[in-house]
């Protein structure tokens, strides 16, 4: 595991671990990296001296007292938003069990099932932001799944 100190576009600095630096190049470019403090996901590591530990300093540290340094701000979920989290992660599995799962085709599929091409049924996939505008133009009823951070994490 790797910690990273992490700072948003907003200059909130905060921690996070990842297993490795492609996990965390990975979830940084899916947006899944967000600000506990605004929720901005344009987060970028912030300088940060690496932790090495060396016998010959091991000694020196245990007989002088650790330097008082300010701790970093962490995420902490409160009881009431754990239950929410709990409730939102509960109608996704409940919406996605209840759904045929189209993929890429959701567009397109949504349109069948609008003009009466195909059978209504309830259906969940992916569509690109252009798609999703051009749904909501034609008067298509659709609606994003919720995604909890901790799903994307």
């Amino acid at each position: 595991m790797i910690r990273y100190a992490l700072q948003c576009e907003k200059a909130h600095a905060f921690e996070s671990w990842f297993p490795s630096s492609d996990s965390y190049e990975a979830q940084r470019k899916q947006g899944f990296v967000a600000c506990p403090v605004c929720g901005s996901t344009r987060v970028d590591k912030a300088l940060m001296a690496p932790q090495v530990a060396r016998k010959d300093r091991r000694a020196a540290a245990e007989s002088t007292p650790p330097a008082a340094a300010p701790p970093a701000p962490v995420a902490m979920v409160s009881p009431a938003e754990q239950e929410l989290r709990a409730k939102i992660r509960e109608l996704r599995e409940h919406l996605v069990q209840n759904a045929d799962p189209v993929g890429e085709r959701f567009a397109e599929e949504a349109r069948k099932i609008h003009y009466g091409e195909t059978e209504h049924r309830s259906i969940y996939g992916r569509a690109s932001p252009d798609e999703a505008r051009e749904l909501a133009e034609e008067g298509i009823e659709f609606h994003a799944l919720p995604v909890l951070p901790d799903d994307r994490n």
